[in-house]
């Protein structure tokens, strides 16, 4: 069973607690107490955590109030927490037991705490958002007046991507199932023979050979290529064999949890020989054909939407991951953003970021700020006759137009502390 809020009758401890911290507490968090007591928000939370089991709202033991699951989730984010930082935090301070509303009481381990947050998914974070930034129009925090839209990439977990080094990964995992069927199910059927040593060592040899530049360098990697993939196809055999003799029969289990392990492993082998041939095939276009733009390349065999991201800079020309775009109003207040599955171009940004900035403030904004390649066309084509401003977040620009708008530098001056905001 779960509650929207906790009890309001407080023991007499929480009194003592409350009257002995109450001139800690620090003014952000004055201010996020105001804000989290608002009805809507807790009745999303509650609405999300209801419906993880169909009786949640009547029945079963009590879980953990939906204003404390809320208020310790919005702490783990503030601070960068991790699940278990946050439990050991709030459980040794008071302070922070009195801001999340714990009191006294017990605080939600880490594990339970990780499992409400993904019951609320990214729809209802959405939903959370939307809702602060209403907060923040009805409190006059936003008046709409200025907009800035920016994006930023998001980098995935992963190694810098090449092709021996997807043919390693993929490999060795496939070694690493085949290994623990072996263990599961016995020596039954097609045995293992394990390549690892030799893959290891192809690897080793096209990096030492990648380092030479030219024609020659060219002439050193086909070869060593060539005994890498021969290889990966007498590994992605046997992982074969093994996938289908699971399938079969051949190598089973007879305890039931030991065979539902299996039927498991198969799942996972057939996921990754689908993506050790996608890399094969490319590196076999690349290295071969001369094709570097293969459609559909995979840059890592665990995190496969992984995107290659270009955004002009010098330190990192090319980046790893998703493109995220932020959209600001005043006072630093993000009013929107975005995780594309698929890149966008940056010129389709700013006319959609106009449309939300008018929905969810109400009013056109008169000054709009943005890197360059956001704007740019908007400006070839006049699109400023509704009263708006346009700035550009590139240097030259910036340089030809500071002496002419007072407004546009205070906006291009900000954006380093933007894309600082947008990357934490």
């Amino acid at each position: 069973m779960i509650h929207l809020r906790r009890s309001s009758q407080r023991s007499f401890a929480e009194g003592l607690i409350e009257e002995a911290v109450g001139d800690l507490w620090q003014p952000w968090m004055r201010q996020a107490d105001r804000v989290l007591d608002d009805d809507r928000l807790l009745d999303t939370v509650y609405e999300a955590l209801v419906r993880r089991h169909p009786k949640s709202r009547t029945r079963g033991r009590l879980g953990t109030p939906a204003e404390i699951v809320l208020r310790m989730l919005l702490l783990k984010h503030i601070r960068n927490w991790s699940f278990d930082v946050v439990e050991r935090e709030v459980r040794s301070n008071l302070v922070y037991r009195e801001f999340t509303r714990v009191g006294a009481g017990k605080v939600p381990d880490a594990k339970a705490l990780g499992r409400q947050a993904r019951a609320l998914g990214p729809e209802v974070i959405q939903q959370i958002h939307q809702r602060m930034v209403e907060l923040a129009v009805e409190n006059k925090v936003v008046q709409g007046r200025k907009m800035r839209v920016d994006t930023t990439v998001v980098e995935t977990n992963i190694h810098y991507p090449t092709d021996s080094s997807l043919l390693g990964d993929g490999n060795r995992v496939l070694t690493r199932l085949m290994k623990k069927v072996t263990a599961v199910a016995g020596q039954v059927g097609t045995k293992l023979r394990d390549r690892m040593r030799s893959v290891a060592r192809r690897v080793v040899e096209i990096a030492r050979a990648s380092r030479v530049k030219g024609e020659r360098g060219k002439e050193k990697l086909q070869p060593v290529y060539r005994k890498l993939l021969d290889i990966t196809g007498r590994i992605a055999a046997q992982a074969k064999r093994f996938s289908a003799e699971i399938g079969s029969g051949v190598k089973r289990s007879p305890d039931i949890l030991k065979q539902a392990a299996l039927e498991g492993m198969k799942r996972e082998i057939d996921t990754m020989l689908e993506r050790v041939g996608k890399v094969v095939g490319q590196a076999r276009a690349r290295v071969f054909g001369g094709n570097t733009h293969v459609e559909g390349k995979l840059l890592s065999v665990f995190e496969t939407s992984t995107e290659v991201i270009r955004k002009g800079k010098a330190s990192k020309p090319n980046e790893f991951g998703k493109m995220v775009k932020v959209q600001e109003a005043e006072n630093q207040i993000v009013i929107d953003f975005e995780v594309y599955d698929k890149r966008p171009s940056d010129s389709d940004l700013l006319i959609p970021g106009i449309e939300i900035h008018e929905q969810r403030t109400g009013r056109i904004p008169e000054l709009v700020g943005g890197r360059r390649r956001i704007l740019l066309r908007e400006e070839r084509n006049h699109r400023a006759g509704n009263g708006r401003q346009t700035c550009f977040g590139s240097q030259p620009v910036y340089q030809e137009r500071q002496a002419q708008a007072a407004p546009e530098t205070a906006l291009v001056q900000e954006r380093a502390e933007v894309e600082n905001r947008m990357r934490r």
